[in-house]
Protein backbone atom coordinates (compact mmCIF):
# COMPACT_ATOMS: atom_id res chain seq x y z
CA UNK A 1 0.00 0.00 0.00
CA UNK A 2 0.87 3.33 -1.01
CA UNK A 3 -0.82 6.33 1.24
CA UNK A 4 -0.28 9.67 2.87
CA UNK A 5 -1.81 11.63 4.85
CA UNK A 6 0.07 14.62 4.61
CA UNK A 7 -1.66 17.31 3.25
CA UNK A 8 -4.65 17.29 4.88
CA UNK A 9 -6.40 18.57 7.71
CA UNK A 10 -8.90 17.35 10.54
CA UNK A 11 -10.77 20.27 11.47
CA UNK A 12 -11.91 20.65 15.56
CA UNK A 13 -15.09 20.52 16.66
CA UNK A 14 -17.27 19.52 14.67
CA UNK A 15 -18.85 16.11 13.30
CA UNK A 16 -19.97 17.36 9.99
CA UNK A 17 -19.90 15.70 6.82
CA UNK A 18 -17.03 14.98 4.53
CA UNK A 19 -14.63 17.71 3.35
CA UNK A 20 -11.96 18.58 1.12
CA UNK A 21 -8.30 18.52 2.93
CA UNK A 22 -6.90 21.18 3.93
CA UNK A 23 -3.24 22.55 4.85
CA UNK A 24 -3.38 22.31 8.70
CA UNK A 25 -3.13 19.81 11.06
CA UNK A 26 -6.64 19.04 12.88
CA UNK A 27 -7.09 18.64 16.83
CA UNK A 28 -9.66 15.85 16.78
CA UNK A 29 -10.68 12.29 18.30
CA UNK A 30 -13.99 10.28 16.90
CA UNK A 31 -17.40 10.60 16.68
CA UNK A 32 -19.66 9.30 13.70
CA UNK A 33 -22.00 8.85 10.82
CA UNK A 34 -23.39 5.59 9.73
CA UNK A 35 -21.55 3.76 6.60
CA UNK A 36 -22.79 2.50 3.52
CA UNK A 37 -22.65 -1.71 3.21
CA UNK A 38 -20.07 -2.65 3.76
CA UNK A 39 2.81 -12.52 6.59
CA UNK A 40 5.23 -10.41 7.43
CA UNK A 41 8.59 -11.44 9.88
CA UNK A 42 8.10 -10.30 13.38
CA UNK A 43 10.27 -7.72 14.84
CA UNK A 44 11.66 -6.23 18.41
CA UNK A 45 8.87 -6.30 21.01
CA UNK A 46 6.40 -3.63 21.30
CA UNK A 47 7.36 -1.40 24.19
CA UNK A 48 6.37 -2.92 27.65
CA UNK A 49 6.80 0.18 29.96
CA UNK A 50 7.16 3.71 29.21
CA UNK A 51 11.03 3.86 27.96
CA UNK A 52 11.13 1.49 25.11
CA UNK A 53 9.95 3.20 22.20
CA UNK A 54 12.17 3.05 19.33
CA UNK A 55 13.83 6.89 18.08
CA UNK A 56 12.21 6.68 14.39
CA UNK A 57 8.98 6.82 13.28
CA UNK A 58 7.16 4.62 10.25
CA UNK A 59 7.86 6.40 6.74
CA UNK A 60 5.04 8.39 6.27
CA UNK A 61 2.72 7.49 3.16
CA UNK A 62 3.18 9.22 -0.17
CA UNK A 63 -0.33 9.59 -1.47
CA UNK A 64 -2.49 11.89 0.40
CA UNK A 65 -6.79 10.65 0.67
CA UNK A 66 -8.97 11.89 -1.02
CA UNK A 67 -11.03 13.57 1.95
CA UNK A 68 -11.14 13.66 5.19
CA UNK A 69 -13.84 13.74 8.23
CA UNK A 70 -14.26 16.84 10.86
CA UNK A 71 -13.59 14.89 13.89
CA UNK A 72 -13.35 16.85 17.87
CA UNK A 73 -10.55 16.36 20.27
CA UNK A 74 -12.88 16.86 23.69
CA UNK A 75 -11.35 14.38 26.10
CA UNK A 76 -8.91 11.66 26.50
CA UNK A 77 -9.83 8.33 24.61
CA UNK A 78 -11.41 5.95 26.75
CA UNK A 79 -9.60 2.96 27.71
CA UNK A 80 -10.94 -0.48 27.03
CA UNK A 81 -9.86 -3.77 27.79
CA UNK A 82 -7.45 -5.73 25.90
CA UNK A 83 -9.05 -9.21 25.37
CA UNK A 84 -7.66 -12.57 25.10
CA UNK A 85 -6.21 -11.96 21.52
CA UNK A 86 -3.29 -10.23 21.96
CA UNK A 87 0.08 -10.90 20.44
CA UNK A 88 3.27 -9.22 21.26
CA UNK A 89 6.21 -8.40 18.85
CA UNK A 90 4.28 -7.50 15.90
CA UNK A 91 5.70 -6.01 12.13
CA UNK A 92 6.15 -2.87 12.03
CA UNK A 93 4.06 -2.09 9.10
CA UNK A 94 1.26 0.02 7.96
CA UNK A 95 -0.93 -2.46 5.74
CA UNK A 96 -2.51 -5.36 7.39
CA UNK A 97 -3.64 -6.38 4.02
CA UNK A 98 -1.84 -9.59 2.66
CA UNK A 99 -2.58 -11.83 -0.77
CA UNK A 100 -5.53 -13.76 -1.12
CA UNK A 101 -7.44 -11.70 1.96
CA UNK A 102 -11.14 -10.75 0.80
CA UNK A 103 -13.41 -9.09 2.49
CA UNK A 104 -13.77 -4.73 2.30
CA UNK A 105 -11.03 -2.69 2.56
CA UNK A 106 -10.41 0.04 5.24
CA UNK A 107 -8.33 2.61 4.86
CA UNK A 108 -7.88 4.15 8.88
CA UNK A 109 -6.16 7.96 9.30
CA UNK A 110 -6.10 10.20 11.87
CA UNK A 111 -3.57 12.11 14.57
CA UNK A 112 -2.26 10.91 18.10
CA UNK A 113 -2.70 14.10 20.10
CA UNK A 114 -2.03 14.98 23.51
CA UNK A 115 -4.66 16.59 25.87
CA UNK A 116 -4.09 20.12 24.86
CA UNK A 117 -4.61 18.37 21.05
CA UNK A 118 -0.87 18.89 20.62
CA UNK A 119 -0.20 16.21 17.97
CA UNK A 120 2.44 13.62 19.15
CA UNK A 121 5.09 12.79 16.85
CA UNK A 122 6.61 9.03 17.05
CA UNK A 123 4.00 7.46 19.18
CA UNK A 124 3.37 3.65 18.35
CA UNK A 125 0.46 2.27 17.54
CA UNK A 126 -0.07 -1.47 17.65
CA UNK A 127 -3.26 -2.69 15.95
CA UNK A 128 -5.14 -6.20 15.85
CA UNK A 129 -8.45 -7.70 15.21
CA UNK A 130 -10.35 -10.69 13.51
CA UNK A 131 -10.42 -11.18 9.80
CA UNK A 132 -13.15 -10.40 7.44
CA UNK A 133 -14.88 -14.01 8.72
CA UNK A 134 -14.78 -12.85 12.98
CA UNK A 135 -11.32 -14.99 13.14
CA UNK A 136 -8.49 -14.45 14.90
CA UNK A 137 -5.07 -15.58 14.12
CA UNK A 138 -3.23 -16.66 17.31
CA UNK A 139 -0.25 -18.84 15.65
CA UNK A 140 0.65 -15.74 13.70
CA UNK A 141 0.49 -12.14 12.74
CA UNK A 142 -2.37 -12.24 10.55
CA UNK A 143 -4.68 -9.08 11.22
CA UNK A 144 -1.30 -7.57 13.55
CA UNK A 145 1.33 -5.27 13.46
CA UNK A 146 1.88 -1.77 14.91
CA UNK A 147 3.33 1.40 13.42
CA UNK A 148 4.73 4.58 14.44
CA UNK A 149 2.78 8.13 13.82
CA UNK A 150 5.27 10.41 11.58
CA UNK A 151 6.43 14.24 12.41
CA UNK A 152 3.23 15.50 12.59
CA UNK A 153 1.69 13.30 14.53
CA UNK A 154 0.07 11.07 12.30
CA UNK A 155 -1.18 7.56 11.17
CA UNK A 156 -2.73 5.18 8.60
CA UNK A 157 -3.64 2.07 8.64
CA UNK A 158 -4.67 -0.38 5.55
CA UNK A 159 -6.52 -3.42 6.72
CA UNK A 160 -9.83 -5.13 6.10
CA UNK A 161 -12.88 -4.48 8.03
CA UNK A 162 -13.46 -6.63 10.67
CA UNK A 163 -15.89 -9.50 10.88
CA UNK A 164 -18.44 -10.38 13.77
CA UNK A 165 -18.18 -12.79 16.07
CA UNK A 166 -20.64 -14.11 18.99
CA UNK A 167 -20.69 -11.11 21.47
CA UNK A 168 -18.99 -8.54 20.04
CA UNK A 169 -19.63 -6.24 16.97
CA UNK A 170 -17.21 -4.98 14.55
CA UNK A 171 -14.10 -3.55 15.75
CA UNK A 172 -10.11 -3.31 15.99
CA UNK A 173 -8.12 -3.00 19.20
CA UNK A 174 -5.07 -0.81 19.44
CA UNK A 175 -2.54 -0.36 22.29
CA UNK A 176 -1.01 3.35 21.62
CA UNK A 177 2.23 5.02 23.52
CA UNK A 178 3.76 8.37 23.35
CA UNK A 179 7.76 8.33 23.37
CA UNK A 180 8.47 7.31 27.34
CA UNK A 181 4.54 7.21 28.26
CA UNK A 182 2.08 5.35 29.66
CA UNK A 183 0.31 2.66 27.43
CA UNK A 184 -3.23 3.45 26.16
CA UNK A 185 -5.41 0.06 25.28
CA UNK A 186 -8.42 0.61 23.58
CA UNK A 187 -10.77 -0.18 20.80
CA UNK A 188 -12.59 1.40 17.74
CA UNK A 189 -15.82 0.60 16.70
CA UNK A 190 -18.06 1.60 13.58
CA UNK A 191 -21.01 3.40 13.17
CA UNK A 192 -24.58 2.43 12.21
CA UNK A 193 -23.93 -1.63 13.47
CA UNK A 194 -26.56 -3.53 14.43
CA UNK A 195 -24.46 -5.29 16.96
CA UNK A 196 -23.84 -2.19 18.79
CA UNK A 197 -26.31 -2.20 21.40
CA UNK A 198 -26.08 -5.74 22.17
CA UNK A 199 -21.94 -5.28 23.04
CA UNK A 200 -21.13 -5.14 26.82
CA UNK A 201 -17.88 -3.38 26.07
CA UNK A 202 -19.09 -0.84 22.97
CA UNK A 203 -18.39 2.52 23.94
CA UNK A 204 -20.12 5.76 21.55
CA UNK A 205 -17.11 7.66 22.09
CA UNK A 206 -14.94 5.29 20.25
CA UNK A 207 -16.42 5.12 16.46
CA UNK A 208 -14.64 6.09 14.33
CA UNK A 209 -15.55 8.52 11.14
CA UNK A 210 -16.37 6.46 7.93
CA UNK A 211 -17.77 6.93 4.45
CA UNK A 212 -17.85 4.46 1.77
CA UNK A 213 -15.47 4.85 -1.52
CA UNK A 214 -15.02 3.35 -4.58
CA UNK A 215 -12.82 0.42 -3.55
CA UNK A 216 -14.12 -0.28 0.05
CA UNK A 217 -14.25 2.41 3.31
CA UNK A 218 -12.33 5.39 4.33
CA UNK A 219 -11.99 5.64 8.22
CA UNK A 220 -10.92 8.73 10.82
CA UNK A 221 -10.18 8.51 13.72
CA UNK A 222 -7.74 10.58 16.64
CA UNK A 223 -6.69 9.05 19.41
CA UNK A 224 -5.89 11.45 22.74
CA UNK A 225 -3.93 10.29 25.05
CA UNK A 226 -1.65 11.16 28.30
CA UNK A 227 2.34 11.16 27.07
CA UNK A 228 3.59 11.20 30.35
Amino acid sequence: MVAVIAGWLLTACTANPIEPAGPTAPTAAGAAPTIGAPTATPISAPPNDSTSIPPTPTPAPTEPPATVVALKCDGLTPEQTEGPYYTPDTPERTSLIEPGMTGTKLILTGYVLDANCQPIANAWLDFWQADAAGEYDNAGYVMRGHQFTDADGRYQLETMLPGLYPGRTRHIHVKVQAPGGPVLTSQIYFPGEAANAGDQIFDPALIAEVETTADGLRGAFNFVINPK
